[in-house]
């Protein structure tokens, strides 16, 4: 039995993994269509096994499906499912969609959406019957085809007749059609979004040619858009002027401030227009919209108050992010664990986020680092505070923008605040809020870890330039270096397990993975 799922896909990267995991339980083969799409669903789909079809342009779902029959047809299936990659369909009903071809109960079988009327029909001559069609249908999509009916379709129709027209010729040609029902998800969750207020904002410097795309790719879910321009010297003004939004409120600096001022000032508006959520989006068009609602739920769902992507966990998800970039942020990665507390977070340096507004007012807005470092310098302040931090997977998207990061300054510049930071973290949160040992742990290793490296080098020099050297000091300097080390991860396990306390037992990590 050789079972071969058709997948048309356009920019389905949020969805496109966790579709193609849970649909390889089911199926031997699948084949996606890749219809154009300009996000990272063909590359993330090529290292999940599936064989890929890129299509060069955008050509519709009516093409891509005629392009997965013609390959499939070359697989010599015995049925071929077809399940569309926009969230809406649960591959786990694979198994209810196949099993009355796999019985030849049916040669056809479609995935009809529950309603309060319930699905459709049971017979070809009931569907016959039907004046409306493609209602009767419900246009789902979601089915499973007989082998022997492969060759019977013509594929002439457009987008929105296609479903309607496979299942005429499949009828037309005497072939048994049933319906089975299926739930309808809705990955959005538009129901929980609506029910609160969200603002995002967008910090922009010198983004003339993305500022128009980021914002107009925002969706409509989100009340209030909070475009701060820091002194672009650019048209980037100008470009915002034609923005014709009403969900717009523009920030101008007269001097630039750098991004964390941007972000900072756009976190302060939206406070005072009593946002529940706001998210950051960067004026470059690399934060795909379509993500936002992975980052919004947990927060609404009350199982983080902070929320950020996470491009380094999945191999799949690394696709278009430079060697030099990986090796960088892995370093300021291990550097943020330790500064910050949040020892299961990665890629920190990612500026897609969301946070409550409770956590905003408690942090303190003006204390933020107004460098590149201020994502680092916002972990470090939650969780001084006791804030939830959640990860959330995503792919890596680059396009036309450029960075301008300098890796080794860069580098140096936040790891020098961070280890402030960090400081100042074990004052507030183990000395002043609360109190616990952890501190004088950390303490002891910061005095005893340099003078054991200093002592041993003065060793070294001493036995290297044949001067008499007491054998009792390598002992000691052999202790010290020893106490140091043990005190040093003896305070990262206190202060791993107090990190986790503050999770409650929630998952650091959010989305396919």
């Amino acid at each position: 039995m050789n079972v071969v799922a058709a997948i048309p896909a356009y920019n389905e990267e949020v969805n496109i993994k966790h579709l193609i995991k849970r649909t390889k339980l089911y199926v031997d083969k699948i084949i996606l269509v890749d219809d154009g799409s300009s996000d990272a669903t063909a590359y993330i789909a090529k290292n999940m096994g599936a064989q890929v079809i890129r299509h060069g342009d955008n050509l519709g779902k009516s093409a891509a499906l005629a392009t997965a029959f013609e390959e499939a047809k070359k697989l010599n299936p015995s049925v071929l499912v077809t399940i569309y990659a926009n969230g809406f369909h649960n591959p786990d009903d694979i198994p209810a969609i196949l099993n009355p071809v796999l019985s030849e109960d049916a040669d056809v079988v479609n995935g009809a959406y529950v309603t309060s009327s319930g699905i459709g029909f049971g017979t070809a001559s009931e569907y016959a019957k039907a004046t409306d069609k493609n209602k009767f249908f419900m246009s789902s999509g979601f089915r499973a085809y007989s082998s022997k009916t492969l060759d019977v379709f013509k594929f002439t129709k457009g987008d929105d007749a296609i479903e309607v027209e496979l299942i005429d010729d499949a009828v037309k040609s005497g072939f048994k059609v049933r319906e089975v029902p299926i739930k309808i998800i809705d990955p959005v969750k538009r129901e929980l979004l609506a029910s609160k207020r969200i603002g995002v904002v967008v910090p922009a410097y010198n983004e003339e040619k993305l500022i128009k795309a980021t914002v107009d790719g925002i969706p409509q879910y989100v009340d209030r858009i909070y475009v701060i321009d820091d002194a672009s010297i650019d048209n980037t003004a100008k470009v915002i002027e034609t923005l014709n939004d009403p969900r717009l409120f523009v920030i101008t600096h007269e001097i630039n401030k750098g991004v964390g001022a941007a972000i900072v000032n756009g976190y302060k508006q939206s406070l005072k227009e009593e946002m529940d959520v706001v998210a950051v989006m960067a004026g470059d068009n690399q934060m795909n919209p379509a993500q936002l609602p992975k980052l919004l739920m947990p927060i609404i769902e009350g199982r983080a108050d902070y929320t950020k992507g996470n491009r380094l966990f999945s191999e799949e998800y690394r696709g278009g992010m430079s060697g030099l970039r990986l090796f960088g942020n892995s370093i300021l990665t291990f550097i943020t664990k330790i500064g910050s507390g949040y020892w299961n977070i990665m890629d920190p340096q990612n500026g897609y986020t969301a946070i409550s507004r409770e956590a905003l007012a408690e942090i303190g807005l003006d204390e933020i680092y107004t460098y590149y470092g201020y994502c680092n310098h916002i972990l470090v302040r939650l969780n001084a505070f006791g804030f939830r931090t959640l990860d959330v997977v995503m792919p890596a998207r680059y396009g036309k923008e450029k960075s301008t990061i300098k890796y080794g300054p860069y580098i140096g510049k936040v790891s020098f605040m961070l280890f402030k930071k960090f400081l100042w973290r074990l004052k507030m949160k183990y000395m002043i809020l609360n109190f616990h040992p952890l501190v004088l742990f950390y303490i002891l290793s910061m005095l005893l870890l340099p003078v054991g490296v200093l002592l041993g080098m003065a060793i070294l020099i001493a036995w290297l330039m044949q001067w008499s050297v007491s054998s009792n000091l390598p002992i000691l300097d052999a202790f010290i270096l020893v106490s140091g080390t043990q005190f040093l991860l003896f305070a990262m396990l206190f202060d791993m397990q107090e990190s986790d306390k503050d999770m409650r037992g929630e998952n650091r990590l959010y989305g396919d993975y």
